[in-house]
C-alpha cells in the first residue's frame, strides 16, 4: 500500500498582497498527475488546507476540483483530511456529506466525549489502514487541569492516548496517525506558521503517538523534517514557500510504503517550483545604488512565471527619493513587488530587519511583541513574567476560539 502525505496548502493565500491561484493550480495539477503514475492508494492532506478560516470562494472550488479530478485519474483513491489551526473546523465538516461520494474523509473537530470519531477504517486495493485523524486541537476540545503548567500538553496526550486506544481495539492493517502540531524540537519557519500558543505549549513531546503507530503524519511546521529522530514520524512540510525566510526549503510531498503490517519505507518527492522568491541582497542589506544595481539583473522576459521579490535597504540610506528610484529601477522588470525592508545594524553588528511595509502584519508574532513591549517599559533586562505570558496565551486562545465557531 501506498500512502502520499501532504499538508499546509494554504490554499488561497495572498502574498504580499498577490494572488497565488495559478501556483495553487499547478501544484494541484501535479499531485493529481502523481497520484496516478505512483499508484497511490490513500491521500492524506494534514491539516492548513486554507490559510484563513474564511476562505475566498475560489479556494474552495481548487480543493473540490482537485478532489474530482484526483478520483478521476486514480478511481480506486481514497483520502483524508483533517483541519488545521489555519482552518475553520465547522467549514471543514460542512463538506463531509458531499465529500463522501469521493471516498474522501474529512474531521474538523475532536470531541472529547467520543474519541472514536476521529478513527477511521480505510479500505484499500491492497488492503485494509486504520487512521487516527487528529485535527488541530484548540483548548476547548480537550479536558484540562488549569492547575497545571503543562495542562495543554496533557491534554493533548489524552486525546491521542484515547483514540489511539480504540484504533487499537478496532485496528485492521497499520496504524497511521495523523496530526496538526508543533511536535517539540521541529524546526519552526521565522515568519509564516503562526504559533498555535505562547508560554511553551505549542510544543508536544512525540511520545503521544505511541509505540503503537506505523506512521505519523503530521502537518503545521513548513519544513519538511522528522521527529524525535524517527523515520516514521514526519512533517512533510508545505508544497511552496509561504515566505521569503522558506526560499531555500525542499518542498516535498512523502511517499510511505506499507506492507500487511507496518510502514516500511519513506520515500521524499520533490515539488516543482511553480514561481521562486528572491531577496535582495541574498543576506544584509545593501545601499541604494547596490539596489539599483542588483535590480537591474533580474529578468525581464515574460515567458516564465514572474519572480516574487523583496528587498533589504540599509538603515543609514539618507536619500528621500530611495522609493521613486527603486520603482524606475523595477520598471519592465518581470517581478511581483513584495515591498521594502529598512534594515539597522545595531552595536553587536547584528542587522535586524524594520517593517516599512503591512505586507507581514499578520506574521508578527504576540509573544515577541509582548517582550518587545514589555522590555521598552521596564528595562532590556527585565523578563515578561509567567504570569502575563498566560494571560496572553488565554486571551489568544478564546479569540482563536471565537473566529473558529
Amino acid at each position: 500500500m501506498k500512502v502520499l502525505h501532504t499538508s499546509d496548502w494554504h490554499l488561497g493565500q495572498q502574498f504580499y498582497e498577490h494572488n497565488r491561484t495559478q501556483e495553487h493550480n499547478a501544484f494541484l495539477s501535479w499531485l493529481c498527475n502523481t497520484l496516478a503514475e505512483q499508484v497511490i492508494d490513500v491521500l492524506v492532506i494534514a491539516g492548513d488546507i486554507y490559510h484563513t478560516a474564511t476562505p475566498p470562494a475560489y479556494a474552495e472550488q481548487q480543493l473540490y476540483t482537485f478532489i474530482k479530478h484526483a478520483k478521476a485519474s486514480r478511481p480506486a483513491l481514497q483520502v483524508v483530511i483533517i483541519a488545521g489551526n489555519h482552518d475553520s473546523a465547522n467549514r471543514i465538516e460542512t463538506a463531509k456529506p458531499l465529500l463522501q461520494a469521493f471516498d474522501t474523509h474529512v474531521v474538523g473537530r475532536y470531541n472529547k466525549h467520543a474519541p472514536e470519531d476521529v478513527v477511521l477504517s480505510i479500505t484499500s486495493e491492497q488492503g485494509p489502514l486504520t487512521v487516527v485523524a487528529m485535527p488541530f486541537l484548540r483548548a476547548g476540545d480537550l479536558t484540562l487541569d488549569n492547575q497545571l503548567p503543562d495542562a495543554y500538553q496533557q491534554g493533548v496526550g489524552t486525546a491521542y492516548h484515547e483514540s489511539i486506544s480504540h484504533a487499537l481495539s478496532i485496528k485492521q492493517g497499520p496504524l497511521l496517525v495523523m496530526g496538526h502540531l508543533h511536535a517539540k524540537g521541529g524546526d519552526i519557519s521565522s515568519d509564516s506558521e503562526r504559533n498555535i500558543a505562547i508560554g511553551g505549549f505549542d510544543s508536544i513531546n512525540a511520545s503521544i503517538f505511541s509505540d503503537h503507530a506505523d506512521y505519523v503524519a503530521l502537518g503545521h511546521l513548513h519544513k519538511s523534517q522528522r521527529v524525535a529522530k524517527s523515520e516514521f514520524i514526519r512533517y512533510c512540510g508545505t508544497p511552496m514557500p509561504m515566505s521569503f525566510s522558506e526560499r531555500h526549503y525542499q518542498h516535498q510531498v512523502l511517499i510511505a510504503q506499507f506492507n500487511a503490517q507496518t510502514c516500511t519505507s519513506v520515500t521524499p518527492l520533490l515539488v516543482p517550483r511553480y514561481q521562486d522568491v528572491c531577496l535582495l541582497p541574498e543576506k544584509g542589506s545593501a545601499t541604494l545604488d547596490e539596489l539599483c544595481k542588483l535590480i537591474s539583473q533580474l529578468p525581464s522576459e515574460q515567458d516564465t512565471p514572474p519572480l516574487y521579490v523583496r528587498l533589504r535597504l540599509n538603515a543609514t540610506e539618507t536619500d528621500s527619493q530611495f522609493r521613486a528610484k527603486i520603482d524606475e529601477a523595477l520598471a519592465g522588470k518581470h517581478v511581483l513587488f513584495c515591498g521594502i525592508e529598512r534594515v539597522r545594524t545595531n552595536a553587536d553588528h547584528d542587522q535586524q530587519a524594520q517593517f516599512d511595509d503591512l505586507g507581514r502584519v499578520e506574521q508578527l508574532d504576540p509573544a515577541q511583541l509582548l517582550d518587545l513591549a514589555f522590555k521598552h517599559h521596564m528595562g532590556s533586562a527585565e523578563q515578561v513574567p509567567d504570569a502575563i505570558q498566560q494571560c496572553l496565551a488565554h486571551v489568544l486562545t478564546t479569540l482563536d476560539e471565537v473566529d473558529q465557531s
